[in-house]
């Protein structure tokens, strides 16, 4: 181990909610238009490759889905100045219980017009996420949602490191935690969609609890 020491509860915390994070991009680029719930510089890329090609429906996808992604952070950047953290992620939940009654409702293939609303309430729900772990302050600021700049301090951090710092094995941890949150969300989907939302939901609710405890009295 490196001199910086691992922040067990945070990174259990974030590699909890990055498997939802997975899931729920999974879910979305396989069910609700091809797009991602989170990672916002691909569906930027993607809206390029619509207008190129002149694909306005799926421009339209990759538009709602940024909308719902701003939404998200600038709801919960307001709820964080008011109840910290721990508010921002119970208003994710809240997100995520209206996206499952919206899934359910739709057999997990919803219409042109569902798949929008699902899409908004997914892409809120990773939005608040983000400003919830932002909304820790200062060094304990770790994204669970938007991971390119966390693959890039991880490569940075070994070829300059002489061993695992702490924040290193955090992020290894969460890079892992996306993959598999993909990889069951995808199976989900693809066996028992109507189980999918359950995924994003109890690693919310186990967030809930690891803050609720750590939380400071």
């Amino acid at each position: 181990m490196g001199r910086e020491r691992l922040d067990l509860p945070l990174t259990a915390m974030a590699v909890v909610l990055t498997v939802g994070t997975g899931a729920v991009d999974a879910a979305s680029f396989i069910r609700l238009g091809g797009v991602f719930s989170s990672v916002m510089t691909g569906n930027l890329v993607v809206s390029g490759y619509a207008i190129g090609t002149a694909d306005l429906a799926h421009l339209l996808t990759t538009v709602t889905a940024v909308i719902g992604y701003v939404l998200g952070v600038a709801a919960g950047t307001g709820v964080a100045g008011r109840g910290g953290m721990i508010a921002v992620l119970g208003a994710e939940l809240l997100a995520l219980v209206a996206f499952a009654v919206g899934w359910e409702v739709t057999g997990g293939r919803p219409s042109a017009v569902a798949l929008h609303v699902l899409l908004v309430l997914t892409a809120m729900a990773m939005g608040l996420q983000s400003a919830a772990m932002r909304a820790l302050g200062g060094r304990r600021v770790v994204s669970t949602t938007y991971l390119t700049g966390t693959l890039t301090g991880v490569i940075a951090a070994l070829l300059t490191s002489g061993g695992l710092a702490g924040a290193m094995v955090r992020d290894i941890a969460i890079l892992t935690a996306v993959v598999v949150g993909a990889a069951a969300g995808t199976l989900v989907v693809t066996l028992v969609p109507a189980a999918l939302p359950a995924i994003p939901l109890v690693t919310v609710l186990a967030a809930l609890t690891m803050a609720g405890l750590t939380r400071p009295r």
